[in-house]
């Protein structure tokens, strides 16, 4: 599903430069489930963003379903991330204006899905994150884990090949975190493709797999015999 050679990403400021990814060598398959682990700065949320086709490298390949995307433009990776990516953020990114249904609704308004379809869908999806019975309710109305299994929903609704996950338990205590992880483990025995950045060993470990980045490079990757429950 996912290939990188040479990846290579650098950001300048008049003063100084910095090499977030140097010559970085991934490829994921598809189904695993791939937890990156680092410290801070390390080039992990910089792969992700990239990864995500959020934005683009400064050298190097990046191949996404059998396609070169590394100097696609901002309306090439729109198109093709809207399609196939789903993003699960620390901050859970919600639209405070929202109800939870048109939070998780609004993928589905972006890719012209017709309204009926539309609330067929986010029932059946809120139906299964237990979320139902707050469909009328604001995001400042709801706990934190609330709030992101809300965010896991619109991340899934539009059943993508790929689900992005950066720090998804960073601001939820341990049980909420420890749903989010279960939530994730499901959707990936459901047949998603999840990459994960994290801190936690704890949540790292819910993975198939542990990528080890320093100083913008991969140096170590471990296979896990089954992921945690």
């Amino acid at each position: 599903m996912i290939r990188t050679n040479k990846l290579f990403k650098v950001y300048q400021t008049e003063e100084v430069e910095t090499t977030a990814l140097n010559e970085v060598d991934i490829e994921i398959k598809e189904g695993e489930f791939v937890s990156i682990m680092g410290p801070s700065g390390c080039g992990k949320s910089t792969l992700l963003n990239i990864l995500g086709l959020i934005d683009n490298p400064n050298g190097g390949e990046y191949f996404f379903l059998d396609e070169e995307v590394s100097k696609y433009t901002e309306r090439q990776r729109s198109k093709l991330r809207k399609n196939n990516i789903g993003f699960i953020f620390q901050s859970f990114n919600l639209i405070d204006e929202l109800t939870v249904f048109e939070n998780v609704e609004l993928p589905l308004i972006y890719t012209k899905v017709g309204s009926k379809d539309r609330k067929a869908r986010v029932e059946e999806v809120l139906e299964k994150m237990n979320m139902m019975h707050r469909r009328n309710h604001f995001p400042q109305q709801l706990s934190g884990g609330q709030q992101q299994r809300v965010a896991v929903a619109r991340a899934i609704i539009n059943n993508p090949k790929l689900i992005l996950a950066d720090e998804p338990t960073g601001n939820l205590d341990s049980a909420n975190g420890s749903d989010v992880m279960k939530t994730l483990v499901h959707l990936n025995n459901e047949g998603a493709t999840i990459i994960m950045v994290t801190h936690s060993q704890y949540c790292a470990e819910f993975g198939t797999r542990i990528i080890r980045m320093l100083d913008g490079q991969v140096v170590t990757e471990n296979m896990l015999s089954k992921p945690m429950l």
